[in-house]
């Protein structure tokens, strides 16, 4: 696993949740981290939040949850990166299905 050198909880919280997910590294980008599995860009983690790679099928999920696309400043929204809701985050298991979700698009 690649980490960057700065220590950050939130980062280290959610890798260690993804840890049934194999093949998963991290590297900085936006001023936060991007997650990666063999190579396949699948999250962001930015400021304290998690996004995760969206399909069309997928967003409505994320909508009925309240989630937002991902707004790195004022006058950029990827909309192909949804915030992962908390209680998702908290469970490893769920965490680990979203990300795989995301992962396989």
């Amino acid at each position: 696993m690649r980490l960057s050198a700065k220590h950050d909880g939130f980062k280290d919280f959610i890798l260690d949740q993804l840890t049934e997910l194999n093949g998963v590294t991290v590297g900085a980008m936006f001023g936060g981290y991007g997650l990666y599995q063999n190579a396949k860009f699948f999250g962001i983690i930015h400021k304290g939040r998690l996004y995760f790679k969206v399909s069309t099928a997928i967003v409505p999920n994320y909508k009925e949850r309240g989630m937002k696309p991902f707004r790195p400043n004022a006058k950029q929204t990827l909309k192909s990166f949804y915030e992962v809701p908390i209680d998702v985050i908290e469970d490893a298991e769920v965490l680990t299905q979203w990300a795989t979700t995301a992962v396989t698009g």
